[in-house]
């Protein structure tokens, strides 16, 4: 039996217009009235999707979705050959959520990112924590130059035959320039087939260690290669600037969550992230809380991990409104 609430549909959809020649679709679920509360996806350029309105109480939270620049329903797609990723950088998407905000009249607002987003909810929180009343983080990232040469380069030791794929499919020429400047070239080639053989040999490298996280299988939306291509070039696009973050800087700016209360769930076992970052931020973060989940790995959908994520939106729920 699921431990997330009921699926429902959103009372309220849009396209806002962030600049940039950039519209950013947003959803608004649960209660109108309800406490304020916004999710951040993965990726980055994963997507949002209906589910994760599901680790909120639709009765008491005001649930805001939105597919971060140039992925999911936002446009234009990094999955057309046009589609230049300039202006899709970390700042800008703090702007957008900014402007969101403004946009939906919403004075505070508990922020929920899962991998990728925890990253962006501490950059958000750390710029404006005025407008943030907590936060909850799954599979907690900084987003730190280690982290994405460990997810590079650094699980190859667990993997060796799928990161041993990953660097043959480059072709000798762009191997010499580097894992992530390969994939980003073959990712903005002229020719289309160039670009989904390399988010497909892309996403084979992260199937390894996503699916020992849900042995189920991989996400549904993997089967679609537009959604891979779109993803696969904002992934690599961050990473090869590392997401236009100096190194460290939301840890030692954590004091600037100072008087927000957050709650980290982290699975002891996740490969894609491992529990050495949720651990130093929680050390870092006065009234920040760690939850480790024995057994888990980095996976939201875990049953024991979406357990403890519901029952911190449960507690804040009702400490927030008091």
């Amino acid at each position: 039996m699921s431990v997330l609430y009921p699926e429902i549909e959103p009372y309220e959809k849009g396209a806002l217009d962030v600049g940039d020649e950039q519209q950013i679709y947003w959803e608004a679920y649960g209660n109108p009235h309800g406490l304020p509360a916004l999710y951040l996806h993965g990726g980055p350029g994963s997507g949002s999707t209906p589910a994760s309105a599901r680790y909120f109480n639709p009765e008491r939270y005001r649930i805001v979705l939105f597919d971060q620049r140039n992925c999911g329903k936002s446009l234009p797609s990094a999955a057309d050959l046009k589609t230049d990723l300039t202006r899709n950088t970390t700042w800008d998407l703090v702007d957008d959520i900014e402007k969101l905000r403004q946009h939906l009249g919403i004075e505070s607002w508990l922020l929920f990112g899962t991998s990728w987003g925890s990253t962006l909810a501490l950059t958000y929180a750390q710029a404006r924590p005025e407008h943030v009343s907590a936060i909850v983080l799954g599979g907690v990232t900084m987003t730190r130059p280690s982290e994405i040469a460990w997810l590079t380069h650094g699980m190859a030791g667990l993997f060796p035959e799928e990161w041993n794929r990953l660097l043959s499919a480059l072709p000798d020429k762009l191997r010499q320039a580097g894992l992530l400047e390969g994939y980003r070239t073959l990712l903005n080639a002229p020719e289309m087939d160039t670009r989904l053989k390399a988010a497909r040999d892309w996403h084979d490298w992260e199937a390894a260690s996503i699916l020992l996280a849900d042995p189920n299988g991989l996400p549904r939306r993997w089967s679609n290669p537009t959604y891979l291509l779109a993803r696969a070039r904002i992934i690599v696009h961050y990473f090869a600037h590392n997401a236009w973050l100096d190194d460290g800087a939301l840890l030692s700016g954590v004091d600037k969550l100072r008087g927000i209360p957050g709650v980290l769930v982290q699975g002891r076992l996740d490969l894609e992230a491992p529990l050495t970052t949720a651990w130093e931020l929680a050390r870092a973060w006065p009234g920040s809380q760690l939850v480790i989940v024995e057994k888990a790995a980095h996976s939201v959908a875990n049953q024991d991990i979406a357990r403890a994520i519901v029952s911190a939106t449960d507690i804040f729920s009702e400490t927030l409104q008091k």
